[in-house]
């Protein structure tokens, strides 16, 4: 399986509302439940009204398109990290899976990845 390196560096974030979010780049993911509204997004275009933000995160993307009848690809990519005690933030779309690390991590994650047989594409 292909890995794709994303070169932005990303945020997550706790927002009040969606007002101030940019929604035309490339990546903006939010989530909404009955007790918060989430925002992942590209750090440069961060919104300023987070209730709460945790910069310094780097992310890759599952190559492809994914069905939705294949089984374990996130517990599979998650179980590679763990084993190296690197934590995750996952986010999927309609197509793919995304994996975010904090930066920290990421030349760590990327080597257990190549390591288990992923090829990584820059």
């Amino acid at each position: 399986m292909n890995l794709q390196v994303l070169p932005q560096a990303f945020s997550v974030c706790q927002v009040f509302d969606l007002s101030k979010v940019d929604s035309t780049r490339e990546f903006v993911f939010f989530a909404k439940t009955d007790e918060e509204l989430s925002l992942v997004c590209e750090t440069a275009f961060a919104p300023q009204n987070t209730l709460a933000r945790e910069d310094g995160w780097r992310a890759f993307r599952v190559c492809g398109v994914l069905d939705f009848s294949l089984v374990g690809i996130l517990a599979k990519l998650s179980g590679v990290l763990s084993e190296e005690g690197i934590s995750i933030f996952a986010v999927s779309t309609y197509n793919t899976d995304y994996i975010l690390v904090r930066e920290v991590s990421f030349a760590p994650a990327l080597a257990a990845l190549v390591k288990a047989g992923y090829a990584i594409l820059e």
